[in-house]
């Protein structure tokens, strides 16, 4: 089992099972661009975060292969409803589905 490094700091020992990537999701913003501060209740959860660990490919029942179509460290966008939060450590963690990913960030 992999050990996963969280904020250079918080190592983890889990690894997503095939078709599935474990995501550590951005903070959520906690000011308007025009510099309002928003309560905990009203700030919105992002749909991004940094991948820290990859499943292995998913095999589906044709025999196709689909390979985890991220890196490890890299920023992406999900569904905003896509994945499933777990904590570990104390960390909230998601693990989100291949199918639910939507973009790389780069940059």
């Amino acid at each position: 089992m992999a050990r996963t490094k969280l904020n250079n700091s918080t190592k983890v020992s889990i690894k997503p099972l095939m078709g599935y990537v474990l995501v550590e999701p951005s903070s959520a913003e906690t000011k308007t661009s025009s510099g309002i501060i928003l309560p905990e209740s009203a700030q919105e959860k992002p749909a991004q975060g940094k991948v820290v660990a990859c499943g292995d490919e998913m095999v589906f029942e044709n025999g196709k292969v689909m390979k985890c179509p991220v890196n490890v460290g890299d920023k992406v966008v999900y569904k905003k409803w896509g994945g499933d939060e777990i904590k570990v450590d104390g960390k909230e963690l998601k693990l989100v589905k291949f199918d639910d990913l939507m973009a790389i960030l780069e940059g």
